[in-house]
């Protein structure tokens, strides 16, 4: 059976493999340097060999290495000034489970921009360092954000072996939230609820700021698709998250214009299960869809690369026939 740990009330960040940490002590060259947590998890302190620091508190390892460095005799008791500073916090590596976009192994508090990243051998100048992005809603939302089926209140962490719940809710309500800091190998698991929420289709701090649609407009009211700004030659055209059937027709150009010849069109909204593949649409008329709607069934929320299609009204396309026919008797016609 799973065993429970408790997050730091503190919220200070544990440390991981590839954090920085500047060790300084007043009157004293040979310790104070920078040093870098090594892959497994370890600082490499002269004469005192691996010291273990993954998962502890910047203040719990320099009372640690003040400890080690008394307890040696390279200092006498009471006497050790020491401070240590994070420098500079490393991308990690965590893993996402469950009902979110893109689950799997992610990599969270990349920089913006790596070649600012280094930190230079000199870093006397260098106070510390924001960890901007390595708390838990970073993790979701590098994951593509959680469905509307996801149960945020019981978002699961484990953690060595240790597992601790968090309700996140207050991320969309705007409720304080437990946001803890992360470090690498770190698993999130988050659960399913047992309905659709309607709720958690809009962006916030867990869930995706924007979504891409495909869209196809080939006729009438538009001619085109490059005429119309549509154009869909890579991932569609971009939607908030939270936007409907009914917005995207409408931003497709397929609502409007003359209503004798475009009032009857037809729009279909055309969505793959992404854990069965299997296709599913919907068709409504446009007005119907327009002037009509009472419900997610009538009018569906849109999800990632959802596509939607406009059909031409019965006397547009009967237009079109006769313009067709005409196409073919004319060379006819040149003939006599």
């Amino acid at each position: 059976m799973m065993t429970v740990f408790e997050a730091s009330s503190s919220m200070a960040l544990p440390l991981s493999p590839g954090d920085r940490l500047e060790v300084s002590i007043p009157k004293e060259s040979y310790f104070s340097r920078v040093y870098e947590v090594n892959e497994e998890g370890n600082l490499e302190i002269p004469y005192l060999g691996s010291m273990s620091v993954a998962g502890l508190e910047p203040a719990y390892v320099e009372h640690k290495l003040a400890h080690a460095l008394v307890s040696k005799g390279f200092f006498p008791p009471n006497t050790l000034q020491m401070t240590i500073q994070v420098i500079e916090w490393s991308p990690i590596t965590v893993n996402v489970a469950g009902e979110l976009f893109q689950p799997g192994a992610i990599q969270i508090n990349l920089p913006y921009y790596p070649e600012e990243s280094a930190v230079s051998p000199d870093a006397n100048q260098i106070t510390g360092e924001f960890p901007h992005r390595r708390y838990l809603t970073d993790a979701l939302e590098a994951a593509g954000g959680v469905l509307p089926t996801a149960n945020v209140k019981e978002i699961r962490l484990i953690r060595n072996g240790r597992e601790q719940v968090f309700d996140l809710s207050g991320a969309l309500t705007g409720e304080p939230v437990n946001n803890v800091p992360l470090i690498a190998g770190d698993r999130i698991i988050v659960p399913a609820a047992e309905r659709f929420q309607p709720e958690l289709v809009r962006p916030s701090a867990i869930t995706r700021p924007g979504i891409k649609v495909f869209v196809s407009n080939l006729t009438v009211p538009a001619s085109s698709n490059a005429t119309s700004a549509i154009g869909n030659t890579e991932e569609g055209i971009t939607f908030p998250y939270g936007a409907r059937f009914s917005q995207a027709v409408i931003a497709t150009n397929c609502a409007g214009g003359t209503q004798a010849t475009n009032a009857n069109r037809k729009a279909i909204l055309v969505r793959v299960d992404r854990l069965t593949g299997e296709t599913n649409y919907l068709e409504r008329g446009v007005e119907e869809l327009m002037r009509d709607s009472h419900n997610n069934d009538d009018n569906p929320l849109l999800m990632p690369r959802d596509g939607v299609a406009c059909y031409d009204s019965l006397v547009t396309n009967t237009r079109d026939i006769f313009q067709i026919l005409g196409d073919i008797i004319n060379p006819f016609k040149s003939l006599f």
